[in-house]
Order: C-alpha cells, then sequence, then structure tokens
C-alpha cells in the first residue's frame, strides 16, 4: 500500500509535469471557452441563395453549425447586402466580415497573381485544379499570397467547364471580336482585350439588364444551370461553347486571419473539413444540373447553341500566351506561382491524354 507521503510525492511529481508541459507549442487553442457560442458574418459576391454558387456558402454554414453543436453560428450575406460583391476581400482583410466567399480573379487589380487561383484561360480544368491546390503545392502558394491581407484562402467549390457565353450576333470569325463589348474577368478579359475586344467587369446581378438594354454586346456567366436561372436567353440568341476562358473555375472561401487564429482548434478544424465538402459538392451539383438546364434551354427555349470557330480559339489561345508572358515578365510573384501552376499543368495533361481524354474519346 501507499503510504501518504508517497501519495504526496506523486502528487506533487504529478502537477510539476503538467506545469512544464502547459507552455508546449503543441497544447490546443482553449483561448476560448468550448460553450461559447462565436457569431460571424460571412459576405459573397452573389446573389442570396443563388444555385450552385450562392447555395455553397449557405451549405457551409450548415455544416459548421451542425458540426460544432451551434458554437460557431456564421450568417451568410448576399452580393450588396452588406458590402458590394467586388468587396469582399476588402471587408474580410478588414474584419468586418469574418468570412468571404467569390473568385480570385475578381482581386487582379489588387494582386496580380491571384487569378491563377481561379482560372487560367486554356489551363487546367476543376479536377487537376483540385489537385494542384491540395496535393501539389498551390494551396500553400495561395496563402503565401493572400498573408500580407491578413487572409487565409480556403477552396470554395467550382463550376466545371464553363460556356464561351452569350452573343447578341453571331461569331463567325476573329473580326466578329473587334469592339465587342463582353463581360468578362480576370484573365480571360485581358486576352478578349489582346484579340480586340472590350472586357467589362460586372457583378451577376448587373448582367441581365446590362445584356438587355446593349450597354454589352456579350457575356460569359457560368453555364446552362446558373445561366438559365439569370434568363440570359431572354437578352441574346447565342449561346456558345466550349469555355476556354474558365475550364475549371475555383471559387474561394476566404477567412480573416486573427478571427480564425481566435477559435479553438477544433473549430479551426471543422472550417477545413466544412470548406473541402463544399468544394466537391459544388462541383457534383453543376455536374448533376448542366445538362437538365442545357435541354431546357434548348427544346423549351430554342436557344442555338454553337461552337466557336477553330480560328477564333487559334487567336484566343495564342493571345493567352501572350497575356499569360506578360504578367510573368512585369511580376515575379505571379512567375514564382505560375512556374508552380504550369510545371503540374504539363504533368497532370500528359497522364489526362492517357487517361480521361481517351476514355472519353471511346466510350
Amino acid at each position: 500500500m501507499l503510504t501518504i507521503k508517497k501519495i504526496a510525492t506523486v502528487a506533487l511529481l504529478s502537477l510539476s509535469l503538467l506545469a512544464c508541459s502547459g507552455g508546449t507549442s503543441d497544447e490546443p487553442n482553449t483561448s476560448l471557452q468550448s460553450t461559447e457560442k462565436i457569431k460571424w458574418k460571412l459576405v459573397t459576391s452573389w446573389p442570396k441563395n443563388f444555385p450552385g454558387l450562392g447555395r455553397g456558402p449557405e451549405t457551409f454554414a450548415k455544416y459548421v453549425n451542425e458540426m460544432s453543436g451551434g458554437r460557431l453560428e456564421i450568417t451568410v450575406y448576399g452580393a450588396g447586402e452588406l458590402v458590394p460583391g467586388f468587396e469582399v476581400f476588402n471587408a474580410v482583410s478588414s474584419g468586418s466580415a469574418q468570412m468571404g466567399h467569390a473568385g480570385a480573379y475578381y482581386w487582379k487589380g489588387k494582386i496580380p497573381a491571384a487569378p491563377i487561383f481561379s482560372a487560367i484561360p486554356f489551363g487546367m480544368n476543376a479536377l487537376e485544379m483540385n489537385a494542384w491546390l491540395h496535393h501539389g503545392g498551390g494551396i500553400e502558394l495561395w496563402r503565401e499570397l493572400y498573408a500580407p491581407f491578413g487572409v487565409i484562402p480556403f477552396t470554395g467549390g467550382s463550376s466545371g467547364v464553363q460556356m464561351a457565353g452569350w452573343f447578341k450576333k453571331e461569331i463567325n470569325s476573329v473580326d466578329d471580336l473587334q469592339g465587342l463589348k463582353m463581360r468578362i474577368p480576370g484573365l480571360g478579359g485581358e486576352v478578349l482585350k489582346e484579340v480586340g475586344g472590350l472586357p467589362i467587369t460586372l457583378t451577376g446581378g448587373e448582367i441581365f439588364t446590362s445584356l438587355q438594354s446593349g450597354a454589352i454586346d456579350a457575356t460569359e456567366w457560368v453555364g446552362p444551370y446558373n445561366d438559365l436561372t439569370f434568363g440570359l436567353h431572354k437578352a441574346a440568341n447565342y449561346y456558345y461553347h466550349s469555355g476556354w476562358h474558365e475550364p475549371g473555375t475555383m471559387l474561394e472561401f476566404t477567412v480573416n486571419k486573427d478571427a480564425y487564429e481566435a477559435l479553438p482548434d477544433d473549430l479551426q478544424k471543422i472550417i477545413e473539413v466544412a470548406t473541402r465538402a463544399v468544394n466537391q459538392d459544388m462541383l457534383d451539383e453543376y455536374t448533376a444540373r448542366n445538362h437538365n438546364a442545357m435541354k431546357q434551354l434548348i427544346e423549351e427555349h430554342g436557344v442555338q447553341v454553337k461552337p466557336l470557330p477553330q480560328d477564333v480559339l487559334i487567336a484566343l489561345k495564342k493571345a493567352t500566351k501572350t497575356i499569360i508572358d506578360r504578367e510573368i515578365a512585369d511580376d515575379p510573384v505571379f512567375a514564382k506561382i505560375y512556374a508552380s501552376y504550369a510545371a503540374f499543368y504539363e504533368d497532370v495533361k500528359s497522364y489526362h491524354a492517357l487517361s480521361e481524354k481517351a476514355y472519353y474519346e471511346n466510350r
């Protein structure tokens, strides 16, 4: 049997060890009590509850609430409810909102390399982008890029390959792009400008009225699922494919760094897991809904679906190389990130020529 003296000695030793372990860097973040309820704001660049793009953040908020047992409650705001759609990044950076959901190419004016993390014309598709980001070093470069702004990015869903867009007139040659006023963001807009077009930047909620009024001659948005919802077929007659400009547009969840680091470790992990879940779920939703929406556009609304002429695609691809080379020369950060992107792309493209592409051709 243990004597009282021995028991006291063991207890003292245990307390000493506990005190020594208290200052280690591996200690879980318990700065907030596990029962404390935390409320966050999540601002987006999309109309509230818009199919796909807008529902993704709502699903994320639902997952976080359920997994945290209500300890972290996130309220989602559509574009314009708290901040304009193009002010999402600034709101998260300043801390006026703890989270955002948008597309990285919207921040090109502030961060020239940001569009690499959304869509590169003629670049990687959704499957390949996810692989580069999560297993090819991409997300580490993304977080390094946003670190000076106090913002942490997470993958936020993808639409898959988009459509080339809606046009009021037929596109039969490169000449038809001259002076064409088209809503198109990011590097795709720079490419259009290079071949003689006039890129216009608009939020989703501004597209229909601008196309209908003639303020723009054409627009890309997403694909049949979203384009049908906006009624774009009522404002333009011709629907072109394929989406050279956005082959797998990656969206982003952004989190204010200070707000994130103030969370207990388990809530940080819940955010990470919930973003990954929504990232995959959104791509699944678009894959499941686009074909039925396309059938509806063709069979019920008489939409004319056309491929872009080969000479147009060749000109756009050539212009893409010009734009990328220019960005690399102008910005060493862009050059560093694009080097990683391009190396991964070449490898995965070679393998997919033997697997995905070959299968599509043979099935």
